[in-house]
C-alpha cells in the first residue's frame, strides 16, 4: 500500500502534517495496520512556508489512523 493503491473505491482524508521522521514511523505503523495511505511533501517553492510531510489515509479508518499518529508523535516526544 505504501503511498499508492489501486482500489478506486478508497477515498482518503488528511491525517495531518508531520516531520519527515514522524511521517516515516507513522507510515510504517499504518502499513502494519493495513490502512491505505499516501503522502505529499512540499514542493520546491512551497517548502518555504510548508514544513513537514502531509499524510492522507483511508477515510473509513481515520479514527484508527489518528490513534496511531498520536501514539507515534507522543512516543517520539514531538
Amino acid at each position: 500500500m505504501g503511498g499508492m493503491h489501486d482500489d478506486p473505491t478508497v477515498r482518503t482524508v488528511h491525517l495531518g502534517q508531520f516531520t519527515r521522521a514522524a511521517a516515516d514511523e507513522i507510515a510504517g505503523e499504518l502499513e502494519r495496520a493495513g490502512i491505505v495511505w499516501w503522502y505529499k511533501e512540499p514542493g520546491f517553492f512551497s517548502q518555504v512556508w510548508e514544513h513537514g510531510v502531509r499524510l492522507f489515509v483511508d477515510r473509513t479508518r481515520l479514527d484508527e489512523a489518528r490513534a496511531i499518529a498520536t501514539r507515534v508523535v507522543e512516543g517520539s516526544g514531538g
